[in-house]
C-alpha cells in the first residue's frame, strides 16, 4: 500500500473520455446465453422461472434449478447475477451443480437489471436484503436445508455474496469469482481514476438496467470530474470494511481472480484474503475481469468452477474431499500456460526478494541498452526530468481485452523498449537472468518525484525484456500526487500489482516510469514535468519478489 496518508480528494479534471466498445459486455453475455447447458446427469434437474418478492416488495426474477431423482432436503446455493447480466448467466453451472451434486440452486437477476424490478443500487443495503429475501423464499418454497446455505457469483454477484454473508449468518460458505473486496481501491487505485472501468460499468448499466438514485448521483458528479460521491458510497459496499463480521460468522470464503483483472485489481484481493481468519481458499490464474469463469458459468468444464463445487461439497455437504487439508492458496503463472502451484498462505508464494537500486537513466532512446542500470548498490545524487506529452511510451492495456489475450493466447501487453520516448519516460534495465527466474509476489517501488503542478499522475511498469528489447508487462501501478507543492520533492512508496511470471532464460527485467496511460484519467497535462531523483536518504529502488 502507498506510504502517503490518503487525503480528501478535490474535484478531478477529466480529459476527453476514452471510447470503449459498448458491445464488449454484450458479446460476453451472448457467448454465455448461446452455450447449451450440460446434458442431464443421473440425478437430473428441472428449471423453473419464478418471481420472488424482494425485501421491499420489488419483483426479483429468478431461475430455480431443482435436482430430481434424489431426496431432500438439499443444500441451497443462491447466485446473484453479475453486473449487466440476467439470471441466465449461471443456468449451465447451476444445472451441473444440481445434477451432479444435488444442490438446490436459485440464480436471480440483481435488482435494477434486465427483468427484475427496482433500480441499480451498486451492492447497497437493498441488494443485500434482496439476497436474504431470496434465501427466505427458497426455504419456504423448495426443499432446502436451512443449515446448509451458500452463495456464489461472478463480479457483482461475488461482491454481493461476500457482503450478504457478512450480514446474514445463515450463509455458511461463499465463492466470490472476480469480485471485489474494497471498492475504493478498485476504482481509485492510489488516488487515480480508472476511467476505462468506470465507463464500461456505466455504459453497461445504461444498456441493461435502470440506475438508482445513488448511481445517478455518482455518475453526475463523475461527469463533472468529481468522484467524491463514489468514494463516499464505497465503504458500505466493501467487504474489507466488514471482514470482522465474516470472521465472527466463521464463513468459509473462496475467492478466484485473474492476474490481469483490470476492473478489480488482484492486489486488494490478496490483502483481503490475509485478513480472513476462517476457512478460506484463493485461486489466481491468467485472465482479465471474469474471463476465466465465464465459460464455466455456462456449464462447460472449468477448473475454477470445479474448485467451487469442491468448496461447497466440503463446507455444505461435509464431504471429505481434501479441501480442508490442501494448501489453500493456488496460483498459475501468468505466462507460459503453466500448472497450479499451491502454498499454505499468500506470503509463501514469495521465497525471497531482490532490491534493485536505479541509476541515472540515459536519454539515448535509440539503444535500449543505454537505459539506467538496476544494480545492487544505492546510486544517488541524480535527477531525471520526465516531460508529459504525446509520444511512444508504455501502456497497461485495455480492460477485459488485454488480460483475455494473455489468458487464451499467451499474448501479453507488450512494449518495444527502443521506441519508448526517453524524454517522456524513465527506463531502467537489470542484468540478464541466464537461467531464467520466477517473479512471484508483490513488487514494490520507491521513487522521489518533484512535480511542476499541484496534481500530477505517474505510472510505474515492470517488464520482462528479451535481447531485442521486446517486453511483456508483468505488473504496474498508477499513482497520483495530490495537493503537492510544485518544486518540492515527494517520496512515494507503492506496491505494484501482484504477479507470478516465469522470466525466460537470458531475459532482463525493466522498469519504466511514465506520466500518461489510456486506462486511467491522468492528472498530468501536456507541458507538465516531473523530476525523478534519488536522494541519499531514500534511494530510488524497486523490490522484486522471487519464488
Amino acid at each position: 500500500m502507498p506510504s502517503q496518508t490518503p487525503r480528501p480528494s478535490p474535484p478531478l479534471r477529466r480529459p476527453a473520455l476514452v471510447r470503449l466498445l459498448s458491445g464488449l459486455a454484450a458479446a460476453v453475455l451472448a457467448a454465455v446465453l448461446l452455450t447449451p447447458a450440460p446434458a442431464a446427469a443421473a440425478i437430473g434437474s428441472e428449471i423453473r422461472y419464478v418471481t420472488i418478492t424482494g425485501h421491499d416488495g420489488t419483483e426479483i426474477k429468478a431461475k430455480v434449478i431443482t435436482p430430481t431423482g434424489v431426496e431432500g432436503p438439499h443444500p441451497l446455493l443462491v447466485m446473484p447475477s453479475a453486473w449487466a447480466t440476467p439470471h441466465l448467466l449461471y443456468v449451465g453451472a447451476g444445472a451441473r451443480l444440481a445434477q451432479e451434486s444435488g444442490y438446490q440452486v436459485v440464480t436471480y437477476s440483481s435488482r435494477g437489471f434486465w427483468d427484475s424490478g427496482g433500480a441499480i443500487e451498486v451492492a447497497g443495503p437493498e441488494d443485500r436484503a434482496d439476497a436474504s429475501a431470496v434465501i427466505d423464499w427458497a426455504l419456504e418454497n423448495t426443499d432446502s436445508d436451512p443449515e446448509r446455505i451458500g452463495m456464489a457469483g461472478i463480479s457483482y454477484g461475488g461482491g454481493i455474496s461476500l457482503l450478504t454473508a457478512a450480514e446474514d449468518d445463515r450463509i455458511k460458505a461463499v465463492a466470490s469469482l472476480s469480485g471485489w473486496a474494497d471498492l475504493r481501491e478498485s476504482l481509485y487505485p492510489n488516488e487515480t481514476v480508472d476511467v476505462q472501468s468506470a465507463e464500461l460499468l456505466l455504459g453497461a448499466a445504461a444498456l441493461t438496467g435502470r440506475k438508482g438514485e445513488t448511481l445517478q448521483n455518482v455518475e453526475r458528479a463523475y461527469r463533472r470530474g468529481d468522484i467524491r460521491p463514489a468514494l463516499d458510497m464505497a465503504p458500505d459496499r466493501s467487504a474489507a470494511t466488514k471482514v470482522d463480521r465474516l470472521n465472527a460468522n466463521g464463513t468459509a470464503v473462496m475467492m478466484a481472480h485473474g492476474w490481469n483483472d483490470g476492473m478489480f485489481p488482484v492486489g486488494h484481493i490478496t490483502d483481503f484474503y490475509g485478513e480472513l481468519t476462517g476457512p478460506k481458499r484463493l485461486m489466481i490464474a491468467p485472465g482479465d475481469h471474469a474471463t476465466q469463469e465465464i465459460f464455466g458459468a455456462a456449464g462447460l468444464p472449468d477448473e475454477i468452477w470445479a474448485g467451487v463445487g469442491d468448496w461447497f461439497d466440503h463446507h455444505l455437504k461435509g464431504e471429505d474431499n481434501g479441501v480442508d487439508t490442501a494448501d489453500p492458496v493456488m496460483v498459475k503463472p501468468n505466462n507460459g500456460r503453466g500448472t497450479w502451484t499451491s502454498y499454505p498462505d499468500w506470503e509463501s508464494v514469495t521465497g525471497g526478494e531482490q532490491t534493485f537500486y536505479l541509476g541515472e537513466p540515459s536519454t539515448d532512446w535509440a539503444r535500449w541498452q543505454n537505459s539506467g542500470a538496476m544494480g545492487a548498490d544505492p546510486d544517488t545524487g541524480w535527477d531525471y526530468r520526465v516531460r508529459t506529452g504525446i509520444g511512444t511510451t508504455a501502456e497497461s492495456g485495455t480492460v477485459m481485452l488485454s488480460g483475455a489475450l494473455q489468458q487464451f493466447f499467451d499474448v501479453p501487453t507488450g512494449v518495444l523498449l527502443p521506441t519508448v520516448d526517453r524524454y517522456r519516460a524513465g527506463v531502467w534495465t537489470s542484468p540478464a537472468y541466464p537461467d531464467g527466474a520466477r517473479v512471484a509476489g508483490t513488487p514494490e517501488a520507491t521513487f522521489t518525484f518533484t512535480p511542476t503542478a499541484r496534481t500530477q499522475s505517474v505510472f510505474v511498469y515492470l517488464y520482462a525484456i528479451d535481447a531485442g528489447g521486446r517486453g511483456a508487462l508483468l505488473s504496474h501501478a498508477p499513482y497520483t500526487l495530490r495537493d503537492a507543492s510544485p518544486g518540492a520533492p515527494v517520496t512515494v512508496t507503492t506496491e505494484l500489482s501482484p504477479v507470478v511470471w516465469d522470466v525466460p532464460a537470458g531475459h532482463r527485467l525493466s522498469v519504466v516510469v511514465d506520466t500518461r496511460d489510456l486506462r486511467y484519467d491522468s492528472e498530468s497535462t501536456i507541458g507538465n514535468r516531473v523530476t525523478v531523483s534519488s536522494p541519499e536518504a531514500e534511494p530510488t529502488r524497486v523490490t522484486i519478489p522471487f519464488s
